[in-house]
């Protein structure tokens, strides 16, 4: 597909993962000059598969915000644009060809090009719902910096097209210097300082091809919100608690059932989950219990702190 080098770094932060990172690379090397692995001190084969790449490789701790190491890798990339992907990804050749093409543009072809407009919609629909939930995305003026893509969901067997999983847009190429982590949270998108746009091909995410997978990931995310909201209670201590959930009454009924409730009629019934069958009534009410899981923990953490 590339015959000359586009100047493209593929970037990944990385904890054991043998199970997934070979065909994520596999599915890149044709268009990456570059690939940076920063390793959290995975003690599986992660390293060696790496290697067989020809990864440049940083090793480092495992931080529970991950997205430091993340911005690590985006810092040690030479190229002048960057794929940031998690391991468990994968870039479609349609995806890869629309990258090449885009990396490869003059700045006159960035701003001509060309996406489905109802895809289009839907992607800004999507990144104005995830900008209302955690701020502006595109901080500046001037060139197109960053592209937002869309992504595919695997669960339980297939790729879910309702409750809320698709486009699930998510920035992943950017240029060089343009783009940082908040570092705060899990869901954390790049905020980049210059504009925004969007390609069409969809970028697979293989999260969750089994259960027990999803669970476990589920344990860890859970685990961050509550510490999250602790931090925001500490912080808070001694006035009203704005960011964090208290633990009376009314609280317990709000997160433990109010909100997990809302959630799941959301996913389920408004945003057509019931059409995914049962993986998508699975993936609707575990997401509503999300909340309650993480509640729970944060209660425990609440109650052992005094």
């Amino acid at each position: 597909m590339v015959g000359k080098k586009i100047g493209l770094s593929v970037v990944l932060a990385v904890f054991n993962e043998e199970a997934t990172l070979k065909e994520c690379l596999d599915s890149v090397k044709i268009i990456a000059d570059e690939i940076v692995i920063v390793d959290g001190g995975s003690t599986d084969k992660t390293i060696q598969i790496a290697e067989s790449f020809g990864a440049k490789i940083i090793k480092t701790d495992n931080p529970s915000v991950f997205h430091i190491n993340k911005q690590k890798a985006l810092d040690a990339a030479s190229g002048k644009w960057i794929l940031q992907l998690d391991a468990d990804e994968r870039v479609s050749k349609e995806l890869a060809q629309e990258i090449v093409l885009v990396v490869s543009a003059t700045t006159d072809d960035l701003d001509n090009h060309i996406v489905d407009p109802k895809k289009y919609d839907l992607l800004m629909r999507h990144m104005a719902l995830l900008e209302a939930r955690d701020g502006k995305i595109a901080t500046g003026d001037g060139e197109i910096c960053a592209f937002y893509m869309p992504r595919r969901n695997y669960f339980l067997g297939k790729f879910l097209k309702y409750g809320g999983t698709y486009p699930d847009g998510t920035v992943r190429l950017v240029r060089k210097g343009k783009a940082k982590f908040a570092l705060k949270d899990v869901h954390d998108q790049m905020r980049i300082n210059g504009q925004v746009s969007v390609l069409s091909n969809d970028l697979i995410h293989m999260a969750d091809p089994s259960f027990s997978r999803y669970l476990g990931r589920s344990n860890r995310y859970t685990s961050l919100q509550a510490e999250q909201w602790m931090d925001a209670y500490h912080k808070k201590i001694g006035a009203k608690e704005k960011f964090a959930p208290g633990v009376g009454l009314f609280s317990v009924i709000k997160w433990m059932v109010w909100k997990p409730k809302s959630v799941f009629f959301k996913l389920y019934f408004r945003h057509k989950g019931v059409l995914d069958g049962f993986p998508g009534f699975v993936w609707a009410l575990y997401s509503s219990l999300h909340i309650a899981s993480s509640y729970v923990k944060y209660w425990e953490m609440r109650k052992s702190s005094k």
